[in-house]
């Protein structure tokens, strides 16, 4: 049975129970304390509520805009799309302490999980049967989460507030821990939960030994990384070789899948693709909607590309809705091979089917003369049930292809014109670009037309217009546990780079295609519509003439290759660090961001690596934070540095700004609101 089965009935256990749904206001100015919820938390039929409650915390980055917002934007894999988002794309000047988006909600969040996990910590020891077999289970998850929530801030913020104790009464002062007090309460707590917790879990979703083992990982890494240079050299050495350890733990612990495309391949809720071997931690959601609380999984309406405003679509459910915030980069599109490496052709959506046929355009006098031989004026480009719309992923160089006069989505491929709406990365006598526009898919500007990452895509929920998705968010898998570990032999020294090299290849060569593996093949979540019971009978936005998910892809005629069965695994493998000194997909990269030495190389192809497994996977933004890679990266491949209306300082952006509400609320010792000096004194540099 799913973990969230049982979230209500915290949620409704009381106060602190109360800071789990709340999301707008400051845990400061909350109602701490009843009669009620003090004494239910002090049964351990109240203790387990409050530790399943607190699993809520889990699905924040995935109920809301946030998730794009302060993760994955002002980042090079992805750019704003139809949507405008200045502040976190741009680090304009609406990226303050007042800001309304994203930042106040992501402090209160963490802050509120805080308060319930201090509470398990604390009463736990006190009140629950130490004999009964749950008990190290339910003290190593109030570690965890703790451990857990203070890392989020401390990746975001710096150092914070460090809160170890639940409140009693409404407390107003606080003072700032430094990163390394708040790293080192982090670890100390991880190893806690790592002791405790099981090694397989009693519920699915419940915390594992393998998750603290996870989490241990990225703290040490992270504290060991450049953001933290000023004061953390006394820990490299060691933090480096936990990395090491730990890592390995889980990638033991939980085997890669045999192919990449079985993460995704989600077909209905609380289906086997959600308990594959891979997934050590996964945010719970599933089709029962007394679940999904204020928000559910919202991160599948941010990453799509619009499709509904062209002749011969309308939205549905496979199609997913398309918000359309987060738009992928030039280089998201180039760091990958995409001959021989199929996580880019299982990453993204290239197709799209017809669902209206009688919205389907037909041919004009104007365009008829341009199309295949045997056009005829009035007839249907594309039929209801037939493909749509298609994006060519090409290079520079490709003379195939040349934009119709006065249609925008019209496309000349060796001079006849596609009966398909097509869009292609670039038209012939184009140059290579990472920004700006070319060919008439965008990639400058806010536009609502981009190769679209697929890995959230729902077509298992309740209503065309629902914003409530279905499915599992993944928190955390091992297969980045093995980039962890390459990581952390590449910055052991050159001497190392052998093992790096050996753990890297755990991913490229489950990545390249097998022999016989059918390239043109795409699968996502939209799929899943094919089982939903609210498209039976023909609901769910479809009608006979088909959806808009499309199982086949464009790699063939992307790559302008012939039809092959072989095998990739020789051409993705990496031999030596030659490979990766001389990459011919890393080497533009290379030079763009100005790499020169070896140990910059590797560094680099490091940072591409986990773009190429883990694109769209809500890392980013904290991983070019912590190797102090943001301003090369996002200056190199983001439009959102070009545009104007940013003003990108490497002395603050590194951070968020504290909420302009936390310090409004709090106070001195004395109780006296702080003054204006007091305030811009806990404030990051900068806001």
């Amino acid at each position: 049975m799913k973990i969230n089965k049982f979230l209500l009935a915290a949620v409704m256990a009381g106060t602190v129970g109360a800071s789990i749904t709340s999301c707008s206001s400051d845990f400061l100015n909350e109602d701490l304390t009843t009669q009620y919820s003090t004494q239910r938390f002090t049964t351990q039929d109240g203790l387990d509520e409050l530790v399943t409650g607190t699993y809520q915390k889990l699905k924040f980055k995935f109920n809301y805009i946030w998730g794009i917002e302060m993760f994955n934007l002002g980042v090079d894999e992805f750019t704003d799309a139809n949507n405008s988002i200045p502040s976190f794309n741009c680090y304009s000047a609406d990226l303050n302490s007042a800001e309304t988006g994203a930042n106040a909600p992501l402090w209160d969040n963490m802050y509120g999980g805080i308060e319930s996990a201090n509470t398990l910590i604390q009463n736990i020891p006190l009140y629950y049967d130490k004999n009964n077999a749950n008990y190290n289970t339910r003290l190593g998850e109030g570690y965890f989460l703790r451990a857990f929530f203070y890392l989020q801030l401390v990746s975001q913020y710096g150092g914070v507030p460090l809160k170890l104790q639940p409140s009693t009464s409404v407390e107003t002062y606080f003072t700032r821990a430094t990163e390394e007090e708040c790293f080192t309460q982090i670890i100390s707590d991880l190893e806690q939960a790592y002791s405790l917790l099981p090694t397989t879990p009693a519920q699915t979703g419940r915390i594992t030994k393998w998750a603290a083992a996870h989490y241990l990982a990225k703290a040490h890494l992270t504290r060991s990384s450049e953001l933290h240079s000023s004061w953390n050299s006394s820990y490299i050495s060691d933090d480096l070789a936990k990395v090491i350890k730990y890592g390995t733990e889980v990638v033991a612990a939980h085997p890669l899948c045999n192919d990449y495309v079985n993460l995704w391949d989600y077909t209905k809720a609380n289906s086997a693709n959600e308990k594959v071997s891979e997934v050590v931690l996964a945010a719970q959601f599933s089709d029962d909607q007394t679940t999904w609380g204020r928000y559910g999984n919202q991160m599948h309406l941010y990453y799509p590309s619009v499709y509904q405003d062209l002749a011969g679509t309308k939205r549905d459910i496979s199609g997913d809705r398309e918000f359309s915030y987060a738009c992928a980069t030039n280089y998201s599109m180039d760091v990958f091979d995409r001959v021989n490496d199929s996580r880019f052709w299982k990453s993204f959506i290239t197709t799209y089917g017809c669902n209206t046929n009688s919205g389907a355009p037909a041919w004009t006098a104007a365009n008829a003369p341009l199309g295949p031989t045997g056009t005829v004026v009035g007839a249907k480009r594309f039929k209801g049930g037939e493909l749509a719309i298609k994006y060519i992923v090409n290079n520079a160089g490709d003379s195939r292809y040349a934009a119709v006069s006065g249609d925008p989505t019209g496309v000349l491929k060796d001079g006849v014109m596609q009966n398909t709406h097509t869009f292609v990365r670039y038209f012939k006598d184009e140059s290579q670009a990472w920004v700006g526009q070319h060919g008439n898919e965008g990639y400058y500007g806010i536009q609502k037309r981009s190769v679209a990452l697929s890995k959230y895509r729902d077509g298992y929920r309740n209503a065309v217009a629902s914003q409530f998705g279905t499915r599992d968010a993944i928190l955390a898998r091992s297969a980045e546990d093995v980039l962890m570990v390459a990581e952390a032999y590449i910055r052991q020294g050159e001497s190392q780079y052998s093992n790096a090299i050996t753990w890297i290849n755990k991913l490229r060569d489950r990545a390249a295609y097998k022999a016989g593996e059918d390239r043109t093949k795409h699968v996502d979540g939209g799929q899943a519509y094919k089982n939903n019971s609210y498209c039976n009978g023909l609901g769910g936005g479809f009608s006979a003439d088909g959806a808009i998910y499309w199982d086949k892809n464009t790699y063939y005629e992307s790559n302008n290759m012939a039809v092959t069965t072989d095998a990739t695994a020789t051409a993705l493998h990496i031999n030596s660090v030659s490979d990766v000194y001389n990459s011919t997909v890393d080497s533009p990269i290379y030079q763009k961001l100005g790499c020169t030495t070896n140990a910059q190389k590797m560094m680099c192809f490091l940072l591409n690596e986990r773009t190429r497994e883990l694109c769209g996977e809500t890392l980013r933004w904290e991983d070019l934070a912590r190797t102090k890679t943001l301003e090369a990266r996002w200056k190199a491949f983001n439009d959102g540095f070009v545009r104007g209306n940013t003003v990108f300082n490497a002395s603050t952006h590194y951070y968020r700004p504290i909420p302009q509400s936390f310090l409004d609320n709090i106070t001195d010792q004395n109780g006296k609101a702080l003054t204006a000096e007091q305030k811009q004194a806990m404030q990051n540099p900068g806001y």
